[in-house]
């Protein structure tokens, strides 16, 4: 398996067969350093292919930075982090997920270890990027994690980085559970949430000190996490079940709120009274008031999977998986607005706030970045 390897990058400022540029669409990426674009609310665009990506890349995830970068995960298939600027949507890095363990003090674990990038979030102002690790690679690792499991299964425990923006290194590693799947950041910056896909629970981690300090079990593949903005609790989506759990940061209590089956991902409202989750099982989209318990469902495609939201929190955007397309939602009544051919599935999808455009992964080895006007 590869290291690390060059990755061919087709934007707007290079030549882009038309077939990956919307029509009509403009091929001037914004200046470096221009501000955040402004405009009507989300609600009221359209979807429009402004580039493709492409290149020895195998997203898994795409995660905006909101400071102007765009990460992709790219699993065990390519094994690396690969880093774009969001206004140009050219490569800036590329940064292998190989790292020496024992010079952050672990043990029992020699020469080099490699990862298996899964999901990313941010620190508040974008420096780092916490990136989780399906599965670790190299000596002392033992059975490798699988999409089918229980905390019976004897899978073995993995990492997550911490990547420097800066430096475009990974500059420090936290041992979470097994198969660690979604990372959400507190709005502080104070604690870093990691739910473990086969363990069955979360991890909680302090991150000035670096260390674990609760592991929460949550039930049957916990996955999708969102903060409140005033970081009082998390929503956390219950994979294996029909629910979702809030869990209150101030004293890790849960209370469980039923939302619908297989419930993936999830996403908050502003002031944290909303919840809006895919339903991967049912083929929906699910918004929930988490004051009455209500639930509004709308269907949108074959297997949704993540789901991001609108800066002004006017729209949706899903990636439905087995559909290969996206569905763009109006978030005030979940209707759905458009639903656009994407790629062999779709699987990743984020929203980046200083261009507003829409970057999604695509598990065959593509990225598709929509403008949204």
């Amino acid at each position: 398996m590869r290291l690390t390897a060059p990755v061919v990058l087709i934007t707007a400022l290079l030549t882009i067969p038309s077939a990956h540029v919307a029509a009509g669409a403009t091929v001037a990426a914004p200046a470096a350093g221009a501000p955040a674009a402004t405009g009507p609310p989300a609600v009221q665009g359209r979807l429009h292919l402004r580039a493709t990506i492409t290149g020895q890349i195998s997203p898994k995830s795409v995660a905006a930075s909101g400071s102007g970068l765009v990460t992709a995960q790219n699993m065990m298939y390519t094994h690396t982090i690969t880093v774009y600027d969001a206004r140009t949507m050219k490569l800036k890095a590329t940064i292998p997920d190989s790292v020496n363990l024992a010079k952050f003090g672990v043990k029992g674990h020699p020469g080099i270890s490699r990862g298996a990038p899964v999901e990313a979030a941010f620190s508040p102002g974008g420096l780092y990027a916490y990136v989780t690790n399906y599965a670790m690679y190299g000596s002392g690792f033992g059975p490798e994690g699988k999409d089918t499991c229980t905390p019976s299964s004897d899978t073995d425990h993995s990492f997550t980085y911490r990547v420097n923006l800066e430096s475009m290194t990974i500059d420090q590693v936290y041992p979470v559970g097994a198969v660690p799947k979604v990372v959400a950041v507190t709005p502080d910056g104070g604690r870093v949430l990691v739910t473990n896909w086969c363990s069955w629970d979360m991890s909680v981690i302090n991150a000035a000190t670096g260390k674990v300090v609760r592991t929460m079990p949550l039930g049957a593949y916990p996955r999708g996490i969102a903060v409140s903005q005033d970081g009082r609790f998390a929503i956390v989506a219950i994979m294996g079940s029909s629910h979702l759990l809030r869990v209150d940061l101030r004293n890790y209590r849960t209370q469980q709120i039923e939302v619908g089956s297989g419930p993936r991902a999830v996403a908050l409202s502003d002031d944290g009274s909303t919840a809006y989750v895919t339903l991967n099982a049912e083929g929906r989209v699910a918004k929930v008031n988490l004051r009455t318990g209500a639930v509004t469902r709308a269907s949108t495609g074959g297997a949704p999977r993540s789901l991001a939201r609108s800066t002004d929190g006017s729209a949706l955007y899903v990636v439905n998986y087995e559909s290969g397309s996206i569905s763009k939602l109006r978030s005030s009544n979940m209707r759905v607005l458009q639903t656009v051919e994407a790629c062999y599935h779709p699987i990743g999808i984020t929203y980046e706030p200083v261009t507003q455009r829409v970057w999604v992964a695509c598990y065959g080895g593509q990225i598709l970045v929509f403008d949204d006007n």
